[in-house]
């Protein structure tokens, strides 16, 4: 199997985290009381089977294989890097049935037509060569098929998360550059013009966006557990996560309401979808 210098980072992280997306978005909720992964598996609503790609610990897939008739997949598979987060979705007993796939979305070990969604969540953006992985949707995916897909979309006003930000940003200059993130993924799939020009070529019709502000509000510990799940935080030594911590704790407790009440903190997700068209996929065939 190839591997990327990001691919690599990724791996070495989940390896020591492996259930942090979970951790830090699972319970981070919209203005609808819906979290990222809830918005995203009632957009596959219906679906019969459905592939998650970036699965991780198996948050979403739980989702898409429980809940009332409406709601539940029949078939559900996940593919994911981080062999550690694939043995925390395995001791789930919802995913007993489920196919859980050590491997990467550029390269899928599925049949032609054997889904009819493909879903990420805060997968999609970290992932290189991502032409490979739309071309890898669509040829998975059943004619008319959906590709449904949660992106960061970055802090969502001057909050706690925006603190972190500001606070972060001098300690990860002081980095030595051989430990420093390499780069991870691919920035047009942040936004919807980018990502129309990715899935566009793969046979996709018109991406349909939304964008939800999740708010991940609560305790300062609470929400330093969860801006500090991102990636470049690997990065640091213990001192420089210790003063970040510190730092991050103290400006924290300082947003907190007079009186008591979480620390408000939120940020943004942007909710993608598009469909395969069939006329596109009738064109390709022709050509062939």
């Amino acid at each position: 199997m190839v591997t990327t210098a990001g691919e690599a980072f990724l791996r070495g992280f989940h390896a020591e985290r492996p259930g942090v997306t979970g951790d830090a978005f699972g319970h981070g909720r919209s203005a609808d009381g819906r979290t990222g992964y809830e918005a995203l598996r009632d957009r596959v609503a219906g679906c019969r089977r459905v592939l998650d790609l970036g699965c991780g610990d198996g948050v979403l897939l739980r989702l898409l294989a429980v809940g009332d008739d409406g709601r539940r997949a029949e078939t559900v598979a996940g593919v994911d890097l981080s062999p550690e987060a694939l043995a925390l979705a395995r001791r789930r007993p919802e995913l007993a049935r489920a196919v859980l796939v050590e491997g990467r979305a550029q390269q899928l070990p599925f049949a032609a037509g054997a889904f009819d969604a493909c879903v990420s969540h805060m997968a999609l953006m970290l992932m290189d060569d991502v032409e490979r992985v739309a071309a890898e949707a669509a040829r998975v995916l059943a004619p008319g098929g959906l590709f449904a897909c949660v992106l960061g979309g970055g802090a969502a006003g001057g909050e706690a998360y925006e603190a972190f930000l500001r606070l972060l940003r001098p300690v990860l200059a002081a980095v030595p550059e051989e430990r420093r993130m390499p780069p991870l993924g691919d920035r047009r799939v942040r936004s919807r013009d980018g990502l129309d020009a990715v899935l566009g070529p793969a046979g996709f019709g018109p991406v349909e966006w939304e964008t939800l502000r999740i708010d991940l509000g609560g305790s300062p510990e609470e929400v330093w557990r969860s801006v500090s799940g991102i990636y470049d935080v690997r990065t640091l030594d213990g001192p420089a996560r210790a003063g970040l911590r510190a730092a991050f704790l103290a400006e924290a407790a300082a947003l907190a309401p007079p009186g008591g009440g979480p620390v408000p903190c939120a940020f943004d997700v942007h909710l993608a979808t598009a469909h395969l068209t069939t006329a596109r996929l009738a064109t390709a065939a022709g050509r062939g």
